[in-house]
């Protein structure tokens, strides 16, 4: 399964993004994942397709919110109230749809056995 997100780039503290990714093939969950310079990557948000459920880092909870189509495999996140601490390389992950992981699982980077390239997000004040 191939991952491909697409949606950074550059704002201004206080605007919005969002991001997309579409898999190739079934997964269970997608999910996105962000990257600070010097940094290890962090949860931000996933979505379990069966039950639809959600759950986000306390970072961006009430800011952020995931949501995608099943049928498309796609995922976005809409990303609003930016602050320059969310300037990092935002990674699209996709848990195994044979594996299907947990939903308390599906916060460690772990559970998520595809991967796409990144995109850039920048907020400057």
């Amino acid at each position: 399964v191939q991952l491909q997100a697409s949606g950074g780039g550059s704002v201004q503290v206080g605007a919005s993004l969002r991001l997309s990714c579409t898999a190739s093939g079934s997964v269970h969950a997608m999910a996105w994942f962000r990257q600070a310079p010097g940094k290890d990557r962090e949860f931000v948000a996933t979505i379990r397709w069966s039950g639809r459920n959600t759950v986000y880092a306390d970072s961006v909870k009430g800011r952020f919110t995931i949501s995608g189509d099943n049928a498309k495999n796609t995922v976005y996140l809409q990303m609003n109230s930016l602050k320059p601490e969310d300037t990092a390389l935002y990674y699209c992950a996709g848990s195994s749809a044979v594996s299907r992981p947990i939903l308390s699982a599906l916060g460690d980077r772990r559970s998520y056995r595809y991967w796409g390239q990144g995109t850039l997000v920048t907020v400057s004040s």
